[in-house]
C-alpha cells in the first residue's frame, strides 16, 4: 500500500540492539520494530526478522538483553545491523559482558534491560517476542540516542 510505504518510511523509530542466548549459541541484531506496549505490567515487544541468525537463537531463548545505542554509536548498528551471525561472530568485535542467563550486555551502550520471554507471536516476515523487564541499567544522561534516520543507509547483513 502505497500511502502506509510512505507514511511509515517518514517515523523516525529508536533502534535497539537485541541480544540472546540459547543455552548453547550466543548472538544480536540490530532492531528497529520494538515497543513498550504495557506499563502495569511492564511489557516490551519486539520483532525479528525470520531471515536472521538471531531469530534462530531467540527461537529457543528464555531471554533477550535489550541495548539502547547513543547516536555516535553507528558502528554497533553497522555491526548488529549490517553483518549476519551466520557468516560473522560479531560479538567477537565488541566488547561486552556476561548478564542474566548468559545473555551478552554490550559495554558503553546508553542503556539495557533483560526480559524474559513470555510470548511468541508470527507476525509476517517477523515474530513478535513479548518480554517482561526484570533487570537492567539506565545511566540517566541525557545523550542523544540512534535512531532510523541515523541507519537508514545500512544494508541487513542476512538476505531480504
Amino acid at each position: 500500500m502505497s500511502a502506509f510505504d510512505d507514511l511509515v518510511s517518514r517515523l523516525d523509530y529508536p533502534m535497539f540492539v537485541v541480544t540472546t542466548y540459547d543455552g548453547e549459541r550466543r548472538a544480536g541484531c540490530l532492531v528497529g520494530f520494538a515497543t513498550q506496549c504495557s506499563i502495569d505490567p511492564a511489557r516490551f515487544l519486539v520483532c525479528l526478522s525470520d531471515k536472521n541468525h538471531t531469530h534462530r537463537v531467540a527461537a529457543s531463548a528464555e531471554t533477550l538483553v535489550v541495548h539502547v545505542l547513543r547516536q555516535e554509536q553507528y558502528d554497533v548498528a553497522a555491526l548488529f545491523g549490517g553483518e549476519t551471525g551466520d557468516e560473522v561472530d560479531k560479538l567477537a568485535r565488541c566488547a561486552w559482558s556476561e548478564g542474566p542467563g548468559g545473555v551478552p550486555v554490550l559495554d558503553d551502550c546508553a542503556g539495557w534491560f533483560a526480559g524474559r520471554v513470555l510470548e511468541r507471536h508470527v507476525v509476517g516476515d517477523h515474530t513478535a517476542l513479548l518480554l517482561e523487564p526484570f533487570e537492567g541499567a539506565a545511566p540517566g544522561d541525557d545523550t542523544a540516542l540512534l535512531r532510523f534516520e541515523h541507519v537508514r543507509d545500512l544494508e541487513p547483513g542476512h538476505e531480504a
